[in-house]
Order: structure tokens, then C-alpha cells, then sequence
């Protein structure tokens, strides 16, 4: 579907500039930047194909549920948090934690496996420099 959209882009309009980017706005046939309902029209005309094909239905899908899914899946990949905040646009960072992050059980799951693989990779490092894990009582508070 986005692949189709950005082929189908009008290439006669001239491209606005900000900052040195271009190529980021969407313009209608009239030249107009492109507004959330142009969007939503596009997402629910995909659906509505997608389930006239297909057995299992897929629910409706809104420009605002990416945004949803773009925190949650920066999350899941290990993005610091106050980073995923200033790219989500939120003055709270509970806001971005939780409102727009979703995760569940398997998400947990899959971090916690992560740390035990990391655990295991610091005992085989420790294991190769021949040095011996140091130990709170070597450190002397001050």
C-alpha cells in the first residue's frame, strides 16, 4: 500500500524545502497538503479490499493507530525512552510509556531471555580474560 502511494505521488508540484528535507509532505491533486482524513479515507479503502479477499478480517486502522504502533514497536526494539518521547512530540514521558506503548506477557518474555543470553555472553567474556568477577566486598565505601 505505501509503496503504491509513493509511486503515485505527484511529481508536478514543486517540493516544499524545511530545513534542507524534502519529499516528507503529501499534496492532494489540488496541490494541498494532505490532511488525517485523506489518510484514514486511504487506510479504510485498504481494509475494506484486504476483507473482501481474504477470511480473517482485519480491523480498521486509523494514521493515529501507526503512531501507537510506531512507539510500541521503538520500545520493543530498545529505544530509550526520553528518545521515543522527544519523537513522539510528548511533554510527559508517561504519556509516551503509557498510553502509546502497548506491551504484553511475550514482550517480557523475550527481555528477560535477552538478559539471561546477556548474562551468559558476560560469564563466557569473563571466561576467555582469564580476570575473576569482582565482588562487592572489594570495593570500599567511602
Amino acid at each position: 500500500m505505501f509503496c503504491s502511494i509513493l509511486q503515485n505521488r505527484p511529481t508536478d508540484l514543486p517540493e516544499k524545502m524545511v530545513c534542507g528535507y524534502t519529499g516528507f509532505l503529501f499534496r492532494d491533486k489540488n496541490g494541498m497538503p494532505e490532511v488525517a482524513m485523506h489518510w484514514e479515507h486511504r487506510f479504510n479503502h485498504a481494509v475494506h479490499r484486504y476483507n473482501e479477499i481474504f477470511r480473517i478480517q482485519m480491523p480498521n486502522i486509523t494514521p493515529h493507530v501507526c503512531r501507537h504502533t510506531y512507539c510500541s514497536n521503538q520500545a520493543r526494539a530498545g529505544m530509550n525512552p526520553k528518545t521515543l518521547q522527544y519523537l513522539m512530540g510528548h511533554s510527559e514521558i508517561g504519556v509516551t510509556m503509557n498510553t502509546y506503548t502497548h506491551l504484553g506477557l511475550d514482550d517480557a518474555k523475550d527481555e528477560m531471555i535477552r538478559l539471561e543470553e546477556l548474562e551468559q555472553a558476560r560469564k563466557e567474556t569473563d571466561k576467555t580474560n582469564g580476570e575473576k568477577p569482582m565482588k562487592q566486598i572489594m570495593f570500599k565505601a567511602i
